[in-house]
């Protein structure tokens, strides 16, 4: 048992980091908004049953894997502004419970507004 609780460890902090890292792609609002969300939703699932972990990760890494396909496609010359995420299905909005529909609601809305609340400075404006 402590073998398989040392990989679900494994496996979670590196998923975490590979996200992270792609972030590092998208625009510096996104960044922020995505690596608060991101830190937020690993925090608030780290003492699931084993069930829903499975489901958490599997969502997780399946973003994971659209964000690098997205990010590489920009990345290897697309003129265009980038455009990141997808649509979810009926099927998986349906299966989504009302907090989770409510969290979904905020998250648009605030990567949405069109004004911030909070400016964002690549670290390369600090530089003297």
């Amino acid at each position: 048992m402590p073998g398989i609780v040392s990989h679900h460890i494994s496996r979670v902090r590196s998923l975490y980091k590979k996200i992270l890292q792609l972030h590092r792609a998208l625009p510096l609002e996104l960044k922020a908004l995505g690596d608060q969300y991101v830190k937020d939703e690993f925090r608030r699932h780290k003492s699931v049953n084993p069930e829903e972990a499975q489901r958490f990760l599997q969502e997780w890494e399946n973003y994971a894997a659209i964000l690098w396909q997205q990010t590489s496609q920009h990345v290897r010359g697309s003129t265009g502004r980038p455009c990141f995420g997808s649509d979810l299905s009926e099927e998986k909005l349906n299966a989504l419970r009302d907090e989770q529909i409510g969290q979904l609601q905020e998250l648009m809305d605030e990567a949405t507004k069109p004004k911030r609340q909070f400016d964002i400075l690549d670290d390369t404006d600090y530089k003297t």
